[in-house]
């Protein structure tokens, strides 16, 4: 009977533990996924920006409805719903899927499902072309690596990014958020600016430019001689100058420049394609 009873335990024994296992099983299985400040990803750590520095980033970069915004590594996507809820179309691109579906159904629970999307993948193979603006929390170096894309953008373009900048990109616009928000404070603005170096001819001679991102140099010759321009700065499409003391303010259209209020014309004589 003694050996009965014990094997008779054994088997209640064994089903509780089966139960509660499935139980425990089910309930783990149920509760939705939650991300852990710091966790690890593909190229970055999770930290997501406070809510308060988010505002400010879309403030800065003046989204509209009219806009498509993006956000490369988009995390928990406040981002992105912060920007759909200003009316945008927006889209996150997140290599951690638990990240992505998180996002979903936040979108969802916020009402902008219809404006918010997220897919899975990597930010450095991402499709970018068609955004008007960028807002990014990335290291530099992972912004140093997604230069050459932004300047692929259109002029006018906006890049807004928490905390760290671009190297040998000046920026545009650097802002501070009020309330709380910790270590991260601070955003910055780039304007992808239009591309202009090359050679372009004017009705004073041709004029050799120089860029790095919104800074521009070079020399208009003229007769054999050269002058240098200076204070030579784009801001999107906007182009200024100065040629002995002769100041230039206007657009640039592709390969061409028009002067404000049709003062000066040029074209450049080595046509890029976008």
């Amino acid at each position: 009977m003694k050996l009965l009873h014990r094997v008779f335990t054994a088997f209640v024994l064994i089903c509780f533990m089966s139960v509660a296992g499935g139980a425990i099983a089910a309930e783990a299985a149920e509760k939705p996924y939650e991300p852990v400040e710091g966790q690890e990803g593909k190229d970055v750590v999770w930290v997501p920006t406070p809510f308060v520095l988010v505002e400010k980033m879309l403030e800065m970069a003046r989204v509209t409805p009219q806009d498509y915004v993006m956000d490369l590594g988009s995390g928990d996507g406040r981002n992105v719903i912060a920007a759909a809820k200003r009316g945008a179309r927006a889209l996150g691109v997140e290599y951690n899927p638990n990240m992505v579906e998180l996002s979903q159904r936040a979108a969802e629970q916020e009402g902008v499902a219809e404006k918010a999307a997220f897919v899975q993948g990597d930010m450095y193979e991402a499709d970018i072309s068609q955004a008007t603006v960028l807002a990014l929390f990335l290291l530099t170096e992972n912004l140093n690596k997604l230069a050459p894309k932004f300047l692929e953008l259109r002029p006018g373009a906006r890049i807004v990014v928490n905390g760290f900048g671009i190297d040998g990109w000046e920026a545009d616009e650097t802002g501070m958020a009020d309330g709380d928000c910790g270590s991260w404070c601070t955003a910055y603005l780039y304007i992808v600016p239009a591309r202009v170096a090359g050679t372009w001819r004017l009705p004073q001679g041709e004029l050799a430019l120089e860029q790095s991102f919104q800074r521009v140099s070079g020399v208009l010759s003229s007769g054999g001689a050269g002058k240098p321009i200076a204070n030579g700065r784009l801001l999107g499409d906007q182009i200024n100058f100065t040629i002995g003391g002769v100041k230039y303010s206007g657009r640039v259209d592709g390969n061409s420049m028009h002067g404000d209020n049709g003062a000066w014309n040029a074209t450049r004589l080595n046509p890029v394609t976008r």
